[in-house]
């Protein structure tokens, strides 16, 4: 019934409980998840979650945050975009949240990373996972310049405002709304998903983060996508098995993933 377009379930946090965690979603009809890489270095861990579960697929890439670590050239996208199973670019973008004392022109190198990104889903047919805070002017006109309109994707745990949303969907792109549309003070946000047209929508958690309520606090999971979808529903006026057919049937056009349906881990009895 639901996808969960985004979560990072190689977390320890996770990953320690991944039975529970698949038993969960079957209980709360999320039959299919897309795990996401941020850096190089984690990306055999995200490959093999998705190698071992039907059910989950991942992608390749470098998130914008994270400095410290291997830089990817086109060349280690394109390899890795190679492999089974990997069906989008990213999570890429720009943060401009934690400038830390640095200038814009500082961050020319989270930059060029991401034109890196864009140029590896260009050469693949691949879509993107868009990463952006605070540098939404710059994440267009990047992806104008070095998309050529080519390029597809989806703007990820959306927070801008509802001009950067009608701007995405011109580029051709997806907007996923995350558990932040349950929160009170994200009024603005909920009037950007009235707005956006359904065929337009994907839902996610961002596990372990961002818990909608009423979980907010605690470790988020890809079964509570299941409230993003209602609270989505409310918005629109819909039922929400309309929601999730729909925001399913996104998923599948944007990655090229078919249907697919699992059931619970077996569990284990004591001795």
């Amino acid at each position: 019934m639901f996808v969960d377009s985004h979560c990072h379930l190689n977390d320890p946090s996770l990953r320690e409980c991944l039975p529970d965690i698949r038993r969960e979603m079957v209980a709360a009809q999320v039959d299919r998840a897309l795990c996401i890489c941020t850096t190089l270095e984690e990306f055999e861990s995200v490959h093999a979650l998705a190698l071992d579960h039907d059910n989950f697929w991942c992608t390749v890439g470098v998130h914008p945050d994270n400095e410290g670590v291997q830089e990817p050239t086109l060349d280690d996208l394109l390899a890795r975009a190679r492999l089974p199973r990997v069906v989008a670019i990213g999570e890429t973008g720009l943060d401009y949240f934690r400038l830390n004392g640095r200038t814009l022109d500082d961050m020319a190198w989270q930059r060029e990373r991401f034109r890196v990104h864009i140029r590896a889903a260009r050469q693949t047919g691949l879509p993107l996972v868009i990463h952006t805070r605070k540098a939404s002017a710059d994440t267009l006109a990047i992806l104008r310049d070095e998309g050529q309109g080519a390029v597809r994707g989806v703007f990820h745990c959306f927070t801008e405002t509802m001009d950067v949303a009608k701007a995405a969907v011109e580029l051709g792109f997806y907007v996923s709304f995350s558990g932040i549309l349950t929160f009170k003070n994200a009024q603005d946000l909920r009037e950007v998903a009235q707005w956006l047209p359904l065929e337009r929508c994907l839902i996610e958690t961002d596990s372990p983060y961002l818990a909608p309520l009423p979980h907010r606090g605690k470790t988020n999971q890809p079964a509570w996508v299941a409230h993003v979808g209602a609270q989505l529903a409310a918005l629109k006026g819909l039922d929400v098995a309309t929601v999730a057919q729909a925001t399913t049937a996104n998923f599948e056009t944007l990655f090229g993933i078919g249907p697919a349906s699992i059931s619970a881990p077996p569990v284990q009895q004591s001795t």
